[in-house]
Formats: structure tokens, C-alpha cells, sequence
């Protein structure tokens, strides 16, 4: 079960705009911040993604082959959300559309270069 993802960043105050505008679409909030660190979920008890500044001082960079993959309940709102991402300023990684039978996806990257995705898997 993930409880959270953080993903790195360099500059926290870009950052902070980017997925409050981008995670509010999913009705998500901060709900934990300090000076480097802030968390975003649609309930405290609920999956949450964060943004921090290295712990050990040194620059944020990318995880070749990371991805944070957020399902959504409709194709539409993986498109809605693909759209606001980009946007907010991130780079498209892959348009939305089926990549199987029954699974949807859009894929992008945020100002740091994070890769992420909305994703509806159609039943």
C-alpha cells in the first residue's frame, strides 16, 4: 500500500503553485508543510503526494525510470487533468489514450522533471 510519494524539488515556492493549482482538480490540499517539505492529499488517511528539498543539501534531480501514477475514475478527468498539467508549464511524456483495452493514461513531467501520470483502468 503507498501511504506517499515525494518527489524532489529545487525551487519549493514553483513547485507549491504548480500541484496546488494541478492536485485541487483532484479536490486534494496541503495537509503537512514546513520550510522544504510539502504534502497534498485529498484526506489525511488517503495516498498523498509531496514536495521537498533534498534533506542532504544537494540539488534535486530526476529517477530514470521513476513514475507516480495517480488514478482518476473517468478517461475525461485523466484528459482534464493531462490539460491542466500542461497548462501549469510541465512537458507532455506520452498524450492521453488507451495504452490497452482498459487502461487510459496520460503521462507528463512537473517543472522538475518528476514523470507522473493520471490513469483510469476501465473495468
Amino acid at each position: 500500500m503507498i501511504g506517499y510519494v515525494t518527489l524532489g524539488t529545487n525551487d519549493l515556492a514553483k513547485g507549491a503553485e504548480f500541484y496546488d493549482a494541478l492536485l485541487a482538480e483532484l479536490g486534494a490540499g496541503r495537509f503537512m508543510e514546513d520550510d522544504t517539505f510539502i504534502a497534498w492529499a485529498a484526506s489525511p488517511d488517503q495516498p498523498a503526494i509531496s514536495i521537498t528539498k533534498p534533506f542532504d543539501g544537494n540539488a534535486a534531480t530526476i529517477g530514470n525510470g521513476v513514475m507516480v501514477a495517480m488514478q482518476v475514475d473517468s478517461a475525461e478527468k485523466v484528459d482534464t487533468l493531462y490539460e491542466k498539467a500542461m497548462a501549469l508549464g510541465a512537458t507532455d511524456e506520452g498524450k492521453p489514450g488507451f495504452r490497452s483495452d482498459n487502461f487510459y493514461a496520460g503521462y507528463f513531467r512537473d517543472l522538475d522533471g518528476n514523470k507522473l501520470n493520471f490513469f483510469y483502468f476501465k473495468e
